[in-house]
């Protein structure tokens, strides 16, 4: 056998071996099992959902210039405007007309024109103002209209206007000046020269229309932590109505319990041996009350959820399909999360599903604390959904969406990765059954859902803000509050607002109210809305007449009018409350989609309080009323700064109409109260701290739809339940091998930030 032969030979024989491996790794793998499998879903949008989508930073540039060329106005640029200057304050999407929408929808009408909102402070004006223009048509726009007197009924007053960044660091600026006045006392009680504190703002800001005088609350900082728990019982109130800031003026002074008229007095008090004071050293960064660093090294990861053949969702421009579902998607810089146009198995639920309002009210016997009434969307709950943290936030390999704002510049800012989306699997059975009579069998689905998800840092709180779509059909809003609480310096009865949760920091009680928005149309537009619950009567039993009963009857009742449809916070409330339409199921019943809300808010305020108007929500845990285009949003932004006489007022939605067979909509409150405690510290945790309600079919379909879901598992006791082609858990298996390659882990949520703080926390 020559040289050459045997070569040959040789390679074969190699390559045979090569091969033989090759099937005994492989063997009992389905080489298909890890091959990515596009959603089942077709999607047959065609850009329509696009009439609802958040603006691109290239149709805020086009706004911004052509404002600029056209309002004969000089604007200077919000980031560095004083009072007295013009600027744009904001520019968002202008949503058209529901009957616009729809007729375009689903009429076969022509796609509206494509608006933005543009909000203008003109503070270098003889009669300052804000004012709001439509402007269009996008991307170049020729035309704007002012629809402040529209939307309001007349002009905004400017001194109702949020306070913009640039005006918190002027106010910082005089804070500084006046600390210095009392550089002993700041030495003796704080170990500082005030530079080093963090200065954190309160709302609203007076007694009366008219006002701007805000409370400031000084904390110790630590880098790296949260100051919020670290009060130096040292506040001060400013004045800074005036347009010119060098009029601006520090009106009152309080430490440990007794006001002042000026850090001077402050200063002379503190000389002259005359104040009580607590001597605070300054915390170091190891020992600070609220770190948050980790207390042990990593342990062995947990669990991690994945898709074996690729996500079963699918994103397109600002629409998600998932299993039936379809939901356009966005995020309103001022009030947050904002879903249209939902849709069942290509039925629309719900046209519009939206964050209101988020409220936190305070108790305290410092007059920071005692003052504080948030309302969270003057700051931007959407502008402050920063990005979320792969793998913690959300789980590692969710989609995660870009979302551009811009507010207070002329120039769109991004927050990468804010948005994120995904399918959970919640370890818990949709529905199941084990047969263990007549039969022997066993039946169920696993809860799987589509996530949206959004996360909001609003100063110290941070608010995370869940949309779930489940497989029967529901629809699941939640919100978790978490982050770090708010403090006040602990003196006197201070334990009578709150708790004991460092050496002097008082955990100060408060309320968390939040509201939505719903616009349900079920089945079509017009619906009514009807109630059931139980009451017992007591009958003989029928067959021998010698015996009662306590027999639980259905009390069934169509609500007439929208006073009916007011039902007051924490009063009982029908069990079950229902949109229904008009036209039936299969089995003679209405089509309804109930509306069912988890909440254990605290008390509204009183309505006798000067400022509950503006708040007006508050009182209801749900409000049905006729939709109409002039009333789009519960609240305003401009409420906040003027409270005493709001800009919107949500009590005057609710006027009698008629709520048969109309367009209706729900507006739906839910809260809780919470009284800090120990365990708050480092941060609030979300366990017991969720609330929210579900959208449910109610004899909306003829079964539950979940029956048609793919992932259904049925087996009996004949079948061999470890073949993958009659059970498909016994299928995971070899799916379980496909574990994803996963992106290396990347943050780049500090990376539009500097070290000049958020509106908030100077």
């Amino acid at each position: 056998m020559n040289m050459k032969t045997l070569l040959i030979l040789l390679v074969l024989a190699l390559a045979t071996i090569f091969a033989l491996v090759c099937v005994l790794l492989t063997r009992g793998r389905a080489p298909s099992a890890c091959q990515h499998q596009p959603p089942g879903q077709e999607d047959t949008d065609d850009g329509q959902s696009l009439v609802f989508a958040d603006l691109s930073p290239e149709e805020m540039v086009q706004v911004v210039r052509y404002l600029q060329g056209n309002l004969g106005v000089q604007l200077v640029d919000a980031s560095r405007a004083k009072p007295s200057d013009n600027c744009i304050a904001s520019v968002d999407v202008q949503v058209p007309a529901k009957a616009e929408v729809l007729q375009f929808l689903d009429g076969g009408g022509a796609r509206p024109p494509r608006e933005a909102l543009a909000v203008l402070y003109f503070g270098n004006q003889p009669d300052p103002n804000v004012t709001e223009y439509v402007v269009g048509p996008l991307p170049r726009p020729v035309y704007h209209r002012d629809v402040t007197v529209q939307k309001y009924g007349g002009k905004v007053p400017y001194h109702r206007r949020p306070v913009t960044g640039k005006e918190y660091v002027d106010i910082s600026a005089l804070i500084q000046r006046e600390l210095r006045k009392a550089p002993r006392f700041l030495a003796a009680c704080c170990e500082s020269d005030g530079t080093d504190l963090a200065i954190l703002t309160t709302a609203p800001r007076g007694f009366k229309s008219g006002d701007r005088a805000t409370w400031f609350v000084l904390f110790h900082s630590v880098a790296g932590t949260g100051y919020y728990l670290s009060p130096v019982g040292l506040e001060v109130l400013v004045d800074h109505r005036d347009l010119h800031v060098s009029r601006w003026r520090l009106r009152k002074v309080f430490y440990n319990g007794r006001y002042f008229a000026s850090t001077g007095d402050l200063e002379d008090a503190f000389v002259d041996n005359l104040l009580a004071m607590v001597r605070i050293k300054k915390p170091l960064a190891e020992t600070v009350l609220g770190s948050m660093r980790p207390q042990r090294p990593p342990g062995s990861p947990g669990p991690l959820q994945y898709e074996p053949q690729g996500p079963r969702y699918s994103i397109r421009d600002n629409r998600v399909t998932f299993q039936g579902w379809s939901i356009a998607f966005g995020m309103n810089p001022n009030s947050g999360p904002r879903l249209f146009d939902i849709r069942f198995h290509g039925e629309r639920i719900v046209y519009e599903l939206s964050l209101q309002e988020a409220i936190a009210l305070y108790g305290s016997n410092c007059p920071g604390g005692m003052s504080t009434r948030y309302f969270d969307g003057s700051f931007g709950i959407g502008r402050f959904a920063y990005e979320l943290v792969r793998g913690l936030d959300c789980p590692y390999t969710a989609t995660y969406v870009d979302r551009y704002y811009l507010a207070e510049s002329e120039t769109p800012k991004t927050n990468q990765n804010s948005l994120c989306i995904f399918e959970h699997d919640a370890g818990l059975p949709l529905r199941r059954h084990f047969s263990d009579s007549q039969s022997f069998y066993y039946g169920g689905l696993r809860k799987n859902t589509l996530v949206i998800r959004a996360v909001s840092t609003l100063i110290n709180y941070d608010y995370i803000w869940d949309f779930m779509f489940h497989g029967s059909g529901a629809v699941e809003v939640r919100v978790h509050a978490t982050g770090y609480i708010s403090s006040s310096f602990l003196h006197g009865r201070g334990t009578d607002y709150g708790n004991r949760v460092g050496p002097h920091t008082l955990g100060t009680m408060h309320l968390h109210h939040i509201h939505y928005k719903v616009d349900l149309d079920v089945d079509g537009q017009l619906n009514s809305l009807e109630t059931q619950d139980m009451e017992y009567e007591l009958v003989k039993d029928p067959w021998s007449m010698q015996n009662t009963i306590e027999r639980p009857y259905l009390r069934r009742e169509r609500l007439e009018r929208e006073d009916e449809a007011a039902f007051p916070l924490n009063t009982p409330m029908p069990r079950y409350l229902s949109f229904a339409s008009s036209k039936p199921n299969k089995w003679g019943h209405p089509r309804s989609y109930r509306i069912q809300i988890i909440s254990f808010a605290g008390e509204h305020l009183p309505t006798s309080s000067s400022m509950e108007r503006s708040i007006s929500w508050g009182r209801y845990q749900l409000a049905v009323t006729q939709r109409k285009e002039e009333e789009p949003t519960s609240t305003s932004v401009y409420n906040q700064n003027d409270p005493w006489t709001p800009t919107v007022v949500f009590a005057d939605f609710i006027d009698n109409e008629t709520i048969t067979n109309e367009d209706l909509v729900a507006w739906i409150s839910v809260g809780f109260l919470h009284v800090p405690h120990a365990e708050d510290v480092p941060n609030t945790v979300t366990v017991g701290n969720g609330v929210g309600f579900f959208l449910r079919p109610y004899n909306y379909f003829d079964k539950d739809p979940s029956v048609d879901s793919p992932d259904s598992v049925y087996f009996s006791s004949e079948q061999d339940t470890g073949v993958c082609g009659a059970n498909p858990l016994a299928c995971l298996s070899p799916a379980a091998a496909c574990a994803p390659h996963l992106p290396p882990f990347h943050y780049g949520g500090f990376l539009n930030l500097s070290l000049a703080p958020p509106p908030g926390g100077l």
